[in-house]
This record gives structure tokens, C-alpha cells and sequence, in this order.
């Protein structure tokens, strides 16, 4: 259901984007999702010289972005211009803007303002790029770049433990009145494509009958329709309980080859649990990181200010598509709870005084997958935001350097 948008909204047209590593969501402020969801990625010809262009064929934009770019692999090169959240080709990014403005949005560029997300910790050159971009190439009426955990908090206050994972990077952001601790942020170099690697293995490992060009997207659609997290924890309890062939666990997966277009199934097993449980047992995944979600979520809020390390364990916020498997909030909200039980309960034995319990809340969205771009939806809604964006006068006025500073304001309802 679509909130209400007044009159005013409409004289100054607002479209939220939110790039990330794996996905792009885009559409126009005052609605729930996205209109689009596409990958990030850009198929260039640049690259294959060996390909003969046609002399009808404008170079500069024969290029494609997302799922239509997959179309293209034989004459066209894949390119994912972003890493871990951060943007790599800038060329490749004005690209990929381009289209989405244009063919997908079908925005006029000089009567709309622009919400673009960021990571936390992005450098401010990053910043001026984009305006440099968005005001000189695209001749953008208005510019906000908003930190994603910011916008991940917006319709809950701006305070709270923002976790993020997407495709590419997982973060642990304490927030605190819309300003992130910097100092406290936790950077994970796991996310959704490493379980689907994971995932990917330990199909082959096991010999299914997967055709090789399938088995990326097979481990992918293993991964997101029948992946979820142990309440309890206890592997060893989940094996056995494989192990005994209890109904509801194994799982079979009906395919189609993409290229010869035979059927085919396959049996979905322990891989259901072992990838999501890579969040609490990374080793799985990288014998370099041992370190438990759980465990990295309360050091930083412990790093954190102590005057608000209380209302970060009360509104721990879950954000990104790595963060929607089943039974993940209730594990999480769980194992920090007991991190922070043993902790009182030392302090209790040596002080004598039993201190004042905390309890711990993680909170779900149901559009936990879109939540960023749900927040630049909604901060768009508020009165204020005329006041608070980067106008076009004012990039010729001042420079790029405005883009340095996006002012923070509370969301007013």
C-alpha cells in the first residue's frame, strides 16, 4: 500500500536511488519499494575488439545495465562497477546512471532531485564525483548522498545499530541522532555472494547433476528460498536431525538447463543451514575470520559512547537481502543477549551489585530487502527536505565541495 503524497510533491519530483555492490534499487520517492531492482552490473563493448561494429552503431551507447546486460555476454564485456559498496569505474557508474535515468526512470534530470546512498566511511571525493556527475552531466535540479545506515533507521528514530548485508559488504553501524560513529563501525568482508559460493561448492562437492552453466543460479535460488538460521545454534542437534530423515528438512529442487533445456532435480540438504550459519561461524567460509556476528555487533556498541550504548542494544535494525533467511533475527537477537547476560552477571560476582538488565531488540522490516531505499523514500516526504539538499545554483556557486556535507534532520510524522 503506497502512502499518500500531498500536492507539494509534485512540483518537486524526487527519485530515490540506492546502489549497491550486487543490486541497484530505484523508483520515486513516496512509495513503499523501488520501482526497479536490477544488478549492478554494465555490459561495455569496449573491450571486445575482436567484435565488428556497425557503422550505424553509436559506440557511446551501445551498452546495456542489468538483467539485459547478461543478455549480451558473446559481443559485450561484463563490468560490475562497484566493490564492496564502494564505486571503482566511474566511467562505468555514468554509465549505468545514465540508463537508469533515461530508459529506466524516465526522469528529466533538471526537474528532479536525486537521493543517492553511500557507505559508511565513503570518501569525500567519492561525494564531489557524483555531484560532479549528477550536476554537470545530467544537469540535476537537486542532490542528496545519505549514509544507507541513516536511511535504514529513518522511519524508526535515528538511533540504533544498523546491520547491513547485501550482496558485497557486511557492516555493523552504531547511529546515533543520524550521525554515525565512525570510529565504531565493524566492516565484515563476508555477504550474500560468498554463502552462494559456499553454496556452490558444496553442491558440487556432493556431485548433483547440475549443468555448469546453471550451477551459480541454482546455489543462488538454494540460498534464498530455502536457506534459513538454527534457533538454537546446536549444529550437531541439526545434523542429526538430517541424519534421521525428518520430514520438512531435505528439500528437492526442480530445474531447467538454460541451454539444452532438459529437466533435471536435485536434493537440497545441509547446505540450507551451513550458509546462512556463515554469520556465526565465518570460519566456515574464511579460516582468516572467526569472529561470530554476534560477538562483532557488541564491540562495537561497547566501543561506542556509553550514554547510548543501551538504545543501540534496543534497536538493533537488520537491512540488506543477506539479512532475510528465516529465523536470522531471533538467532541474532539471542546470541547478543546472552553476550550481555554473562557480562552482568561477572560484573554481579565481582562488584557485589547486581546492575540493571538491558534488553535486547532486533527489529525486522517487512521490507527489510528495500529498508534503505525506503528511508530516502520517506525523508523525501518530510517538509524539511527542500531545506537540506544540494541545489543545482548552488553547485555552480560553490563547487563540488558542497557535496562534502549532507545535513541530517529527524523525521517528523
Amino acid at each position: 500500500m503506497q502512502q499518500t503524497i500531498d500536492k507539494g510533491f509534485y512540483q518537486s519530483k524526487v527519485c530515490v536511488i540506492d546502489n549497491g555492490t550486487g543490486f541497484t534499487k530505484m523508483g520515486w520517492a513516496g512509495n513503499t519499494e523501488p520501482q526497479f531492482d536490477i544488478p549492478t552490473v554494465v555490459a561495455d563493448h569496449q573491450e571486445k575488439q575482436k567484435v565488428q561494429m556497425s557503422k550505424n552503431t553509436n559506440e557511446n551507447l551501445d551498452y546495456y545495465i542489468g538483467y539485459e546486460a547478461y543478455d549480451y555476454t558473446k559481443s559485450h564485456n561484463i563490468f560490475y562497477p562497484m566493490k564492496s559498496g564502494i564505486v571503482e569505474n566511474w566511467d562505468l557508474m555514468e554509465k549505468f546512471w545514465h540508463r537508469s535515468i533515461f530508459d529506466y526512470l524516465r526522469a528529466e534530470p533538471d526537474e528532479t532531485t536525486f537521493i543517492l546512498t553511500e557507505p559508511p566511511m565513503n570518501p569525500p571525493e567519492n561525494r564531489e564525483n557524483i555531484a560532479e556527475i549528477f550536476f554537470e552531466t545530467f544537469n540535476a535540479k537537486g542532490l542528496h548522498i545519505s549514509v544507507q545506515a541513516v536511511l535504514s533507521l529513518f522511519s524508526t528514530g535515528l538511533t540504533g545499530m544498523v546491520l547491513d548485508s547485501g550482496d558485497g559488504v557486511t557492516h555493523c553501524i552504531p547511529v546515533s541522532d543520524g550521525y554515525v560513529i565512525g570510529s565504531c563501525i565493524k566492516h565484515i568482508p563476508l555477504a550474500g555472494r560468498d554463502i552462494t559460493q559456499f553454496i556452490q561448492n558444496l553442491l558440487k562437492e556432493r556431485g548433483e547433476n547440475i549443468p555448469a552453466e546453471d550451477i551459480k543460479k541454482v546455489a543462488r535460488e538454494v540460498k534464498e528460498k530455502y536457506g534459513y538460521c538454527i534457533g538454537d545454534g546446536d549444529l550437531i542437534k541439526e545434523f542429526q536431525a538430517y541424519d534421521r530423515g525428518e520430514k520438512n528438512k531435505f528439500k528437492t529442487y526442480y530445474g531447467k538447463s538454460s541451454v539444452t533445456k532438459e529437466k533435471y532435480t536435485i536434493d537440497i540438504g545441509y547446505e540450507r543451514f551451513l550458509g546462512p550459519e556463515m554469520f556465526f561461524h565465518p570460519e566456515f567460509l574464511d579460516g582468516k575470520w572467526r569472529s561470530p556476528i554476534d560477538e562483532i555487533i557488541d564491540k562495537s556498541i561497547q566501543t561506542s559512547p556509553v550514554d547510548c550504548r543501551k538504545k543501540l542494544y534496543q534497536n538493533i535494525i537488520l537491512s540488506g537481502g543477506s539479512t532475510l533467511f528465516d529465523g536470522f533475527a531471533q538467532r541474532l537477537e539471542q546470541q547478543v543477549q546472552l553476550r550481555i547476560d554473562s557480562r552482568l552477571q561477572k560484573y554481579e560476582v565481582r562488584s557485589g551489585f547486581k546492575p540493571a538488565s538491558i534488553k535486547v531488540n532486533v527489529t525486522q522490516n517487512p521490507f527489510q530487502r528495500y529498508a534503505v531505499w525506503q528511508g530516502g523514500s520517506l525523508m523525501a516526504l518530510q517538509p524539511q527536505f527542500e531545506k537540506v539538499y544540494h541545489t543545482r545554483q548552488e553547485y555552480f556557486e560553490r563547487g563540488p565541495s558542497i557535496a562534502r556535507y549532507n545535513a541530517v534532520f529527524q523525521p517528523q510524522y
